[in-house]
């Protein structure tokens, strides 16, 4: 039976023979991916039954963003990037292959894992801007830029709903050592992926300036557009107060709601189920436009959901304030990178992206360090109902900025064609205004 026309426009960037290789690897190798988050919070939690430590493994993991992904930024302006990730993705496949037997050998201790962590985080200041950028090059048509970015965000939150739970049985029944294991194998999906593409060589610039010359030059671009500006700026407060709500759910699980790996696993598939509601309602939008108040919304929404989620004592309550919790976050940052992907100047797109990492992976290890520590002294649940708190309030200021960003916006919109009624009138005035043969 023919697929009807909606579920075409919702996949239509599957068109894209590059693109599909991708998302079939990529998805295959993300459950493992969300397999080892949720593995290595629950050995932290086991090993150290500290709030502060589950802070400081996270910090680990993701500072190395902060420091590096602006750099990597301009580099993946100039290399090849889908050697790039050829490349990222096999370093990925022996810091989880390594875990996974320090794991099995019941040798690891907080130390071992955090240092592993910090070696996954510095592939991915690389790896993530370098995928980002990536996108536009997979795919045929220019016009399933959106759709593609949503199927990404579909892909990973399928994956994220998909990992934990597995992750969470296979914890109980055999250990972490086999979350680590089963990741690592499956990095091999994504990077037979990657060789079997065909890529058109990109044009690059010619003449290069220093490195810091053209990082200066991406951040000068950023700085100067009040959209991207405001944006990247709404991303990192929500990073730096909102996402670290992660590395308080082993406690939520264990402390606060009295459960074990089974019910950790079941709060973040729920956040999933959030957070992949969240993507195909993306992919099934026809146009950009709208995603910007989209971004106050689902702000607001995350905001109110960790509030809510804090003051609940209730696992039956908890699993459905997971769930818009996960819609709110993942809406937020999925919208805000179709925005970006679509604005950016192609010269400066892996600089902008690599911001976009920074103010996605690269301030939330200062706010898991920051978590961790409140948490010790007031407790998980206070600490998520202040960060609910202050993302609520940005989502409203983010708000009171919105007719200003669409006046900056607009004219790129109409230039790409992507507002008809815009396009229609500036074709019709160049019809008129040439003579007839």
């Amino acid at each position: 039976m023919a697929a009807s026309p909606g579920l075409r426009a919702a996949v239509r960037a599957l068109g894209s023979r590059n693109y599909r290789l991708f998302f079939i690897g990529q998805s295959i190798s993300l459950i493992g991916t969300w397999m080892t988050r949720i593995a290595t919070s629950w050995l932290v939690y086991r090993l150290s039954d500290s709030a502060f430590l589950l802070g400081l493994v996270s910090f680990a993991g993701q500072i190395p963003a902060f420091f590096f992904a602006p750099i990597a930024g301009v580099w993946i302006d100039r290399w090849n990037r889908r050697r790039t990730l050829v490349w990222t993705q096999a370093l990925s496949m022996i810091q989880s292959l390594a875990l996974a037997g320090l794991a099995l050998g019941h040798v690891i201790d907080i130390w071992s894992l955090a240092l592993l962590t910090l070696m996954k985080g510095l592939i991915n200041a690389f790896d993530m801007p370098a995928r980002q950028a990536f996108v536009v090059e997979m795919i045929d048509d220019r016009a399933d830029l959106g759709n593609a970015i949503a199927l990404n965000s579909s892909m990973v939150n399928g994956a994220r709903l998909i990992g934990p739970a597995i992750g969470g049985i296979v914890i109980a029944a055999v250990g972490e050592g086999y979350c680590f294991l089963i990741d690592g194998v499956s990095y091999i999906a994504v990077i037979i992926s990657l060789l079997l593409m065909t890529v058109r060589p990109r044009a690059v610039a010619v003449e290069r300036k220093r490195v810091f010359e053209e990082l200066a030059e991406g951040w000068r671009y950023v700085i100067e557009s009040a959209a991207i500006r405001s944006i990247l700026g709404m991303l990192a407060l929500v990073s730096l107060i909102g996402m670290p709500y992660q590395v308080l759910m082993p406690m939520i699980a264990g402390n606060v709601l009295h459960g074990g790996p089974h019910t950790l696993g079941f709060l973040m598939g729920m956040s999933g189920v959030g957070a992949l509601a969240s993507a195909i309602s993306l992919a099934l939008r026809r146009s950009v436009v709208g995603l910007g108040r989209m971004i106050a919304i689902s702000s607001g929404v995350f905001g109110v959901g960790l509030i809510a989620f804090g003051l609940s004592r209730s696992l039956w309550l908890s699993l459905p304030l997971m769930l818009a919790t996960g819609f709110g976050m993942m809406q937020q940052m999925a919208a805000s990178n179709t925005i970006l992907q679509t604005i950016v100047a192609d010269d400066k797109r892996g600089r902008v992206m690599s911001f976009y990492t920074l103010a996605v992976l690269g301030i939330t290890p200062i706010g898991s360090l920051i978590a961790g520590s409140l948490a010790s002294k007031i407790g998980a649940p206070a600490t998520l109902i202040l960060g609910g708190s202050v993302v609520a309030a940005a989502a409203a200021v983010f708000t009171l900025q919105l007719p200003a960003l669409r006046r900056e916006v607009r004219p790129i919109y109409a230039q790409l064609g992507i507002i008809p009624e815009v396009a229609a009138g500036i074709q019709s005035a160049s019809a008129m205004q040439t003579p007839p043969e």
